[in-house]
């Protein structure tokens, strides 16, 4: 299993871990009006899969900021997520204020569904791991990061790289 700290204390993660060549897991998140979304919900596009702590803290802020305007440039057949144990209305509010508007961030605090499918759920304080994911239109694993510190930046440019193979 992946090791990870936060703060530079090791915790602990639930779920299995996904890697490169793996089916991706199916999952249910909420949307920012609370509508359920799925993986298949935007099947046939290849998925770039942002997940942060909570995207209103500097690093997720910043690594979410960075997908929303790389997301431009990707394509249309391409759907770029952020995924937060944050409430659904927090994500909106905080949306809104940053002015993203080319990604959707989705909410897992309702029953960890992502984390726990992905291995991303962090057991002693009920958020997700950083960690990036690309899964291809046919729902294949293509690339995987988990930040070994999850207060540290993913690497943004390994993962947009991994996108732009797909297309």
């Amino acid at each position: 299993m992946v090791q990870v700290t936060f703060k530079d204390n090791p915790i602990h993660l639930l779920g299995s871990e996904v890697k490169v060549g793996d089916q991706a897991p199916s999952f249910t998140v909420l949307a920012n009006d609370l509508k359920p979304v799925t993986l298949d919900d935007s099947k046939g596009k290849v998925r770039l899969i942002s997940v942060v702590p909570s995207v209103d803290t500097g690093v997720c802020s910043i690594q979410t900021k960075r997908f929303n305007e790389e997301a431009t440039s990707l394509g249309e057949d391409v759907e770029v997520m952020t995924i937060s144990c944050d409430l659904p209305f927090a994500q909106g509010r905080w949306k809104e204020n940053e002015n993203v508007e080319n990604l959707h961030l989705y909410s897992d605090h309702r029953d960890l569904s992502f984390g726990k499918a992905f291995g991303t759920a962090i057991e002693e304080l009920r958020l997700l791991t950083r960690s990036i994911f690309v899964v291809d239109r046919d729902g294949k694993v293509t690339h995987v990061e988990y930040v070994s510190e999850a207060t540290d930046h993913p690497d943004y440019d390994a993962a947009i790289k991994a996108v732009k193979e797909l297309n």
